[in-house]
């Protein structure tokens, strides 16, 4: 079992953060990994991006969102419980090196949790930093602090002017892509409109975008496919040859069709996981 240390309800209950003891993935991991975990025998394996790690106390850091059977179970778990299976890390590490002008992070919702390492990485490696992350108000901000502690200078945004700018990343990221300083890479992590949108800006000024993919993913080892993607129009496997794509390069439209194949799927599972809490099954 991998025991979960700390346990925190953020974004008024509908993100969890656990910290979980795994001092071997904590060893080994780097900016851009992720891990696979799985609740219990009959969970289902539910791939995500390691928040944060910490070596010395063998620990690493992970925050999902409630969407769905899968996550509802996660968040069922409190501290001193655990997650039967914990797989990592997988997938290929950020290329983190000094870069001569700005690396801009954007997260957006819960995709702030997968470029906080990131951002940490590049302003350690001595670039300069500059971290934009948004939500849709300020309830659901997330790691505002952690990212703040992490970047040279960081912009929030919320869709609906609650908190930081009214409105979208990418409208601060076109006054950075407009103004008088150098920006060489901006790597982006969220809902994948977000990172369409941002691509498709970059594209425009011929800034290097890396984006982190969501992909569905099952076995984590590129035997499946399920994870495939189109990368300049060819098939990559998001689980070893990701997470992180050219985000010019990505066709997006492909990836939110394959992302909501098994919606209905998942909507009656979710049905039955309630409908199984209220009358004690699920205990």
């Amino acid at each position: 079992m991998f025991k979960i240390l700390e346990r925190e309800e953020m974004a008024q209950g509908t993100v969890i953060k656990n910290v979980i003891e795994a001092p071997k993935v904590a060893a080994r991991a780097k900016p851009g990994q992720f891990v696979i975990i799985k609740a219990n025998e009959t969970g289902e394996r539910i791939p995500l991006t390691m928040a944060d790690t910490d070596p010395k106390k063998g620990t690493i850091t992970i925050i999902y969102q409630v969407v769905g059977k899968s996550t509802a179970l996660f968040k069922s778990l409190q501290v001193g419980e655990g997650y039967q299976d914990l797989l990592g890390p997988l997938g290929q590490p950020t290329h983190i090196e000094k870069h001569d002008g700005l690396v801009i992070c954007v997260g957006g919702g819960t995709g702030t949790a997968v470029v906080h390492p990131i951002t940490k990485g590049f302003k350690e490696e001595g670039n300069e930093v500059v971290a934009i992350i948004g939500s849709r108000n300020k309830d659901l901000l997330i790691l505002e602090d952690e990212m703040t502690a992490a970047s040279t200078e960081i912009k929030v945004c919320t869709d609906d002017g609650s908190y930081g700018h009214h409105g979208f990343v990418t409208d601060v990221l076109k006054t950075y892509l407009e103004g008088d300083r150098k920006v060489s890479l901006v790597v982006a992590a969220g809902p994948v409109p977000m990172m369409k949108f941002v691509s498709k800006m970059t594209e425009e000024f011929g800034v290097k975008t890396l984006v982190s993919l969501n992909s569905i993913m099952i076995d984590g080892t590129g035997m499946c496919g399920g994870c495939r993607v189109s990368v300049g129009g060819k098939t990559r496997f998001t689980c070893v040859e990701g997470p992180e794509f050219d985000g010019h390069q990505v066709d997006f439209d492909e990836l939110t069709q394959r992302l909501s194949a098994y919606q209905q799927m998942e909507k009656e599972a979710m049905e039955k996981f309630d409908h199984d809490c209220k009358i004690g099954l699920n205990k």
